[in-house]
């Protein structure tokens, strides 16, 4: 086999919480992350954790694990048909922490060329540097190709003797370095099949005696057309009811308080015709009930997106669908033409109810947009998501109080408040100066506000909004609302579940001696646990 993909892994979260422990439990990191979490029989569980906990000491003949990771990952399905389409073989394991026993199995019964390890979501070595152990114990001659944004970021922030360090620290035998790495994996595997020489291949850092060798890097810009996902080489069984899709790449905005745009390039999308063929493909499986749309603009071009809401509309595909919605870039009648495509809930990246902040960080979206976006969506029924930043420079109460009135007033479903992460790699940086920045990532002070200030004002922000949930973070996140209705829950049931899990989250928080949920609370979550899971298809 040429290649032997490894999906996602799930860290060890009371080990996790531990390590974020060490940075200080007053630090920006540890802040965020407590609000994601209870203490419960002397462990921290996260609001799926705690679910799956309850839920099956109700249901002990049939106990169930619900996790966040529970479907195939598009980067293993978009990955495989890229190499089976460059002539190259492939197998793969979806979800490491629950497919040891498969991966061994695979490991070494097969004669694996190559082993690729993604990085799509971690923020941390740890769990690559797991993946990395358990393949060395288990095969000795695999070569371990490490790829994906992990590693593209690390090598933008450090270079020289200290990223050779870390390469090293991880462990693997070659890396792809690039904001795109499909192509270039291509050309490892063939490499290694032909003359070795990895020198010609450009993006890589590869392991070269006691060092590192780098080439040269190479735009790599891999079209969508082109490279569409091949579902008939995966199983129906493993696709199951949950896909996510793309039909775009990269954003066409700048905000500046994100990176992406100069990590992924120029906004390229998918015409009408592939986004209409890509859909027929997923209905023809027959198991799909839900599509989360990936696209950082899903409703940008507006044109096109009333298109593909009026060819979902015709074909009448039958599954319900979530994607990420520009508030600027629509209108009344587009979202009523969601609704009745399927749609059946968004992600508005909010951050701020204050026009000036959003002018601060570029956004093109007003107050009045959010406002209008989110009195729509209630009207039709689409459930809504905010997503905000506190802290970014220029902060400070009046604005906050901006965007606590923006929540109460506009009634979103549900909302995060997140603390601004100072990243050298996103523009606001170029005007660290003008703002006085100072520090980074989540420990940070600028001339209207440090992290400490913005830390408590979020703490004060999870208890007392009223008109909307906030949502946990860490294993939680919007799509687990979508999945949670298809395994049996209502949507009611999971916001009273929700309101219980954030209570419980607060009262340890105020009470910093409490190790478990007060019996009354434990009651209620006891009760929204309560629920009967359909058989999967």
């Amino acid at each position: 086999m040429d290649c032997l993909l490894v999906g996602f892994n799930d860290t060890d979260f009371a080990e996790y919480v531990e390590t974020v422990k060490l940075m200080g439990e007053g630090s920006g990191a540890f802040q965020d992350l407590r609000l994601a979490y209870v203490e419960h029989e002397g462990r921290p569980l996260r609001a799926l954790d705690l679910l799956t906990e309850l839920h099956n000491a109700e249901n002990p003949q049939a106990p169930q694990y619900f996790h966040n990771s529970d479907f195939l990952w598009p980067v293993i399905t978009y990955l495989g048909s890229y190499l089976h389409r460059s002539g190259l073989s492939f197998d793969y394991v979806n979800l490491f922490h629950l497919e040891k026993e498969q991966l061994r199995k695979k490991l070494v019964s097969q004669d694996v060329l190559t082993v690729a390890i993604t990085t799509t979501l971690y923020v941390s070595a740890q769990p690559i540097i797991e993946i990395v152990n358990f393949i060395r114990a288990h095969n000795k001659t695999a070569r371990i190709v490490i790829g994906g944004p992990y590693v593209a970021n690390q090598a933008q922030m450090v270079s020289g003797p200290d990223l050779e360090a870390l390469l090293d620290y991880l462990g693997g035998d070659i890396y792809v370095i690039g904001r795109e790495g499909e192509k270039t994996l291509s050309r490892v595997i063939h490499a290694l099949k032909g003359d070795g020489d990895l020198s010609k291949v450009p993006n890589l850092a590869y392991r070269k005696g006691d060092t590192f060798a780098l080439t040269l890097p190479e735009v790599e810009s891999n079209d969508l057309a082109e490279n569409m996902v091949d579902y008939s080489l995966f199983p129906a069984e493993a696709i199951d009811a949950f896909v996510t899709t793309r039909t775009a790449k990269s954003c066409p905005f700048s905000c500046s308080f994100c990176g992406f745009p100069q990590r992924a390039g120029k906004y390229t999308y998918l015409d009408i015709d592939y986004v209409e063929k890509e859909l027929d493909r997923l209905s023809r499986i027959g198991s799909v009930t839900t599509v989360t749309f990936i696209d950082d603009t899903f409703n940008v071009p507006k044109v096109r997106f009333r298109e593909i809401l009026r060819m979902m509309i015709d074909k009448g595909y039958g599954f319900r669908w979530n994607s990420f919605y520009r508030s600027d870039h629509g209108d009344n009648e587009t979202i009523k033409l969601m609704r009745e495509a399927g749609c059946e809930g968004v992600f508005l990246g909010i951050e701020s109810g204050s026009d000036d902040m959003l002018k601060r960080m570029n956004k093109t979206a007003r107050r009045k947009d959010y406002l209008t976006a989110l009195e729509a969506f209630n009207d039709v029924g689409i459930s809504a998501y905010a997503s905000l930043i506190v802290g970014f420079p220029g902060e400070t109460e009046d604005t906050v109080a901006e965007t606590l009135s923006l929540i109460e007033q506009g009634r979103p479903d549900f909302y995060r408040a997140q603390l601004w992460y100072a990243d050298p790699v996103t523009p606001i940086w170029q005007k660290r100066q003008e703002y006085g920045i100072q520090g980074e990532a989540f420990n940070w002070s600028h001339n209207t506000m440090d992290s400490d200030t913005a830390c408590d004002i979020i703490n004060d922000m999870f208890t007392s909004v009223k008109n909307s949930i906030w949502l946990p973070q860490f294993g939680f996140e919007q799509w687990s609302l979508f999945y949670l209705q298809r395994r049996g829950m209502s949507l009611p049931q999971i916001k009273d579940y929700l309101r219980g899990f954030n209570a419980a989250v607060a009262e340890q928080i105020d009470e910093p001696g409490r190790r478990e949920i007060s019996p009354d609370l434990l009651a209620g979550l006891r009760e929204s646990s309560r629920f009967v899971v359909p058989a999967r298809s």
